[in-house]
């Protein structure tokens, strides 16, 4: 049985909604215009927590090494609330951001507001924005959470399609890891919900 396709606020091609003033684990403020130099944007939305967020390391620096000096820039996201998961407090993550030695910007999305104007429905959940911010492609990074399984490299097909001109092959696939609470329970982590205080 194939799985109903993804339901998202904004249709491919068009303009992703702005940011404005997320905190990064630098102490920096960040908003949509701190990236106008970056010939592509790609959003990543990551938990601490999460488990296979952890095991994409490497392949999230990876990335950033690879295409960093072609004009991509990779931003991590974290948007689930502290006051459900003390893991993902700001603290935490500036911790979590120096032991696995991120090499591109990790913000808090405190209020959630980009999670909800994106459609994030996981962690990790990616989106690549193009040199006019459009939407080009969202979904998973790759097919397996095994690197050595790893048959499809979407994210980066989806990058080398944009960076010579071409349309992306495959725009949009199923991301999988763990739920950002706002959506849902998480079932691989085993969190059950609660209520932030008023």
């Amino acid at each position: 049985m194939s799985l109903a396709p993804l339901q998202y606020p904004i249709a491919l091609m068009e303009k992703a909604p702005p940011f404005e003033k997320l905190k990064g684990v630098d102490g920096k403020e960040y908003s949509s215009p701190s990236f106008d130099g970056d010939k592509i944007l790609v959003l990543i939305f990551i938990a601490n927590r999460c488990p296979t967020a952890r095991v994409y390391t490497d392949r999230m620096n990876a990335i950033q090494r690879d295409y960093g000096p072609r004009g991509v820039q990779i931003v991590a996201v974290n948007s689930d609330s502290q006051y459900l998961f003390s893991t993902e407090a700001y603290s935490e993550m500036v911790k979590i951001s120096q032991e696995r030695g991120f090499s591109f910007p990790y913000l808090k999305d405190e209020d959630q507001k980009l999670a909800k104007s994106f459609g994030a429905l996981v962690t990790l959940h990616a989106f690549v924005l193009d040199e006019e911010r459009r939407f080009r492609y969202r979904g998973r990074i790759d097919d397996s959470r095994d690197p050595e399984l790893v048959t499809t490299n979407d994210l980066r097909n989806a990058l080398d399609d944009l960076l010579e001109n071409r349309q992306v092959r495959v725009p949009e696939t199923r991301p999988f890891a763990c739920a950002i609470e706002l959506f849902g329970p998480c079932v691989s982590c085993g969190d059950q919900l609660g209520s932030p205080p008023p």
